[in-house]
């Protein structure tokens, strides 16, 4: 199925590791690099979360920044994560 989508191998790698976030949870996008196997690439692991073709459905609204800030939100940017994030619990309000 991501294969499919045409992402590369780092990007299923980082979507897989995205998927294993449990609902009420939160991951950086540092841990979400060690996860998938490339600890260096947080950076990366951004880009691919920005390009996820499955929002929700591979939570990467679950993926914030390592300062606890929540970042951006490719299907409607960082209030809709927010929103999103403490609907879940998985961030109080602000």
């Amino acid at each position: 199925m991501l294969i499919e989508k045409g992402l590369t191998g780092f990007q299923v790698d980082v979507l897989i590791a995205t998927m294993k976030i449990p609902k009420g949870q939160t991951r950086s996008y540092r841990e979400i690099a060690i996860m998938a196997g490339h600890p260096k690439a947080y950076r990366a692991v951004g880009t691919t979360m920005k390009k996820n073709p499955f929002a929700p459905i591979i939570p990467c609204h679950r993926v914030i920044k390592s300062n606890g800030k929540v970042g951006n939100y490719s299907s409607g940017g960082p209030k809709k994560k927010m929103e999103m994030l403490m609907k879940e619990k998985a961030m109080a309000k602000p």
